[in-house]
């Protein structure tokens, strides 16, 4: 495989994105798109072109689909933009004083901008047994891969975490016949996420599927000697096991910008335009922690969604320089999904804070609605198989309609004629 070099003078400065990923691709991306002509390096710690993550939890895995239905763009795309790609390579530091990376090829490479995009890496669970052969954590598609190559021979799957990865790769799994068990140590699933009563719902749902859903208890322990053949609980049960995924969630990437003297909480702490405190470097993705409008407090988010919309304000900003006054800050409407067999659960807003939850809208077929509030604050909605109902919920906040719980509550509440309502009145 090729990569595009740029035609640069090897000393010349523009702008270095550090992670190849949907928010690296994007910058470099939005940046040749609007009319930046510096030199754009994209320094990628994986080895391949970037790609699409999110269908590696989902069709991926249970299919012989090529690498190359992932790729966000072909290689002639970065010829053609001139953006140099440099793949298996890393920015081991950042040297802020003398303006340029040091990389883990020994070079020194300077900058203009910087952009952080980094991500986030998989949270290690220290258990005994983890190191076994058939123990498989999914983050990248050399993961998936090898995750999809070991499910040849396995039949019975333990899964310790029950979020999004582990529910859409516990779906994928009984998809094809597999038994699997998924391990929770929260009294419910995703917790995290969403109100107790889409948990609910999808704990029912995917108990439903097939699937073996243990809550309230987490693997202590990995057996086997060569390879896994079980797993040991913490309530002192044991599962039985020929693969295990760890699915335990992530961790931002943030030791770089902390060595180098930025500040980090949980993430790269950044302002309402994706800036660290040196004006020179952003930070973008799964990696940066900003101010929420929405969620009203410091937030890192790790969604498609939030990746593009950071990685386009910041290469605006790039763009014009020192006339920011001209670049909305960052508000982004926050938006995620998840695919769970046949159920499509979408999220729009932060609904984690909710006090309390209206169910609206349910319907046949695994159709739901739930409007959640803190007070009399619509914080979100989250649907399930409702893709009408979330795109509304994305307007409602983006233009800061005001929908109250009584209304909500009311028996014949229809959400588009009570839009289209307070657009007559307005």
């Amino acid at each position: 495989m090729s990569f595009a070099a740029n035609g640069s003078k090897p000393d010349a400065v523009g702008t270095v994105v550090a992670g190849g990923g949907q928010a690296g691709f994007q910058v470099a991306a939005s940046l040749r798109q609007g009319g930046y002509s510096d030199s754009i390096t994209i320094i990628s710690q994986e080895p391949r072109l970037p790609y699409q993550r999110p269908p590696l939890s989902k069709t991926y895995i249970k299919t012989d689909a090529a690498f190359d239905s992932l790729l966000l763009k072909p290689d002639s795309f970065f010829e053609k933009n001139a953006i140099a790609y440099r793949p298996a390579e890393t920015v081991d530091a950042i040297d802020r004083e003398a303006g340029f990376v040091a990389l883990s090829s020994g070079e020194r490479l300077p900058f203009d901008h910087l952009v952080l995009a980094v991500g986030a890496s998989n949270r290690v669970l220290p258990i005994e047994g983890r190191d076994l052969a058939g123990v498989h954590q999914l983050r990248t598609a050399e993961d998936a891969e090898s995750l999809r190559a070991g499910l040849t021979d396995a039949s019975t799957i333990a899964v310790a975490g029950g979020g999004f990865i582990g529910l859409e790769v516990a779906a994928a799994l009984r998809a094809i016949g597999k038994e699997v068990t998924v391990v929770e140590a929260a009294n419910r699933l995703m917790g995290r996420t969403v109100s107790q009563e889409v948990s609910r719902f999808f704990l029912e749902e995917h108990r439903k599927m097939g699937t073996d859903i243990r809550l309230g208890t987490a693997v202590s322990a990995i057996l086997g000697r060569e390879r896994v053949r079980a797993v040991t609980l913490s309530d002192g049960s044991e599962v039985a096991a020929d693969l295990v995924l760890i699915a335990a969630g992530v961790l931002p990437n943030d030791g770089l910008a902390r060595d180098g003297g930025l500040a980090t909480d949980n993430g790269i702490l950044v302002d309402h335009h994706m800036r660290t405190e040196d004006p020179r470097i952003f930070a973008i993705g799964d990696c940066a922690a900003f101010h929420s409008p929405f969620a009203e407090r410091t937030v890192r988010l790790e969604s498609v969604q939030n990746a593009v919309d950071q990685a386009k304000l910041v290469a605006a900003s790039i763009i014009a320089g020192e006339d920011t006054a001209a670049i909305a800050p960052y508000r982004a409407v926050p938006w995620f999904w998840s695919d769970q067999g046949p159920f499509k659960l979408q999220i729009v807003g932060m609904t984690a804070g909710a006090d309390h939850v209206e169910m609206a809208a349910l319907g046949e077929g695994g159709k739901l609605v739930a409007y959640c509030f803190r007070g009399d604050k619509l914080l979100g909605i989250e649907t399930v198989n409702r893709p009408g109902e979330h795109m509304l919920g994305r307007r409602i906040l983006a233009e800061d309609l005001v929908i109250a719980r009584s209304e909500v509550a009311a028996e014949d509440f229809d959400l588009k004629a009570h839009l289209a309502a307070l657009k007559n009145r307005g």
